[in-house]
């Protein structure tokens, strides 16, 4: 392991229409100091003054394409095929970094052997720790993917992009990373905290039912056992009923 190496750190950010929150999450990259960082914006053609504020900022921003494109995830495949460094990191519009979020993200690949890392993240609550171990039966084995996670780019790629089929594409990426591909990772110290997710983002869009069903698709396409998932998803079902039967009508 080098020590002490100066890394190329890629954001990708992917927006569309979103006017009231993209100033707060470029100042948040561009305020990140003594690191060598490559930040790309990918917009999905706003029409709202997005690209405008963008464009205030174009100056200090390695790449901004703007063009309609097929959702989130091939946005953010776009991002990583277009992306220079060696580490990956992603932050959504109106998500923040904290102040030498990328300092702390370059430390801890120069002292460890590792491939990617989950910081601690501000969300609904402060999410912290990394459990690989409980993901054959959860995915609330992270803390974002937005603001906390960076990953060495030819990792990535080496596990793929995003597959645009599913909702939650990312945790279909996940868990080909950890199962399949058993890459290497860690988690900050609960107190690091990289920065402060915003609420209302596009996950939390997603219907209930319409979200169960993602993930039965993510685990069956990763050759979980088709018994295990189903009793998987009969579990959330009672686990949470109200919110089961507001999803349905």
């Amino acid at each position: 392991m080098e020590k002490n190496k100066s890394f190329k750190i890629t954001v990708i950010t992917v927006v569309k229409n979103s006017v009231n929150n993209i100033e707060k999450t470029i100042n948040s990259v561009l305020k990140q100091k003594n690191i060598n960082t490559e930040y790309i914006i990918i917009d999905g053609g706003s029409k709202d003054g997005t690209l405008d504020i963008i464009n205030r900022y174009k100056e200090k921003i390695s790449l901004i394409v703007s063009e309609k494109d097929n959702g989130i995830w091939s946005a953010m495949n776009k991002g990583l095929e277009l992306a220079n460094g060696e580490i990956i990191g992603f932050l959504n519009s109106g998500d923040i970094y904290y102040t030498n979020t990328l300092n702390t993200v370059e430390k801890y690949f120069n002292e460890n052997t590792i491939d990617f890392i989950f910081g601690s993240v501000e969300k609904y609550k402060l999410l912290h720790g990394y459990r690989p171990w409980i993901i054959d039966w959860s995915f609330g084995f992270y803390t974002s993917h937005s603001v906390g996670f960076f990953i060495k780019r030819r990792k990535h790629l080496s596990v793929g992009l995003y597959n645009p089929k599913f909702l939650s594409a990312d945790l279909d990426f996940f868990y080909k990373m950890i199962k399949k591909f058993k890459l290497k990772g860690i988690a900050s110290k609960k107190n690091e905290i990289f920065g402060k997710f915003e609420k209302g983002g596009f996950s939390s869009k997603i219907n209930y039912i319409t979200h169960l069903k993602d993930l039965n698709s993510i685990r069956l396409n990763n050759n979980q056992n088709i018994i295990f998932v189903y009793f998987l998803f009969f579990v959330k079902i009672l686990k949470k009923p109200i919110k089961f039967l507001k999803s349905i009508k």
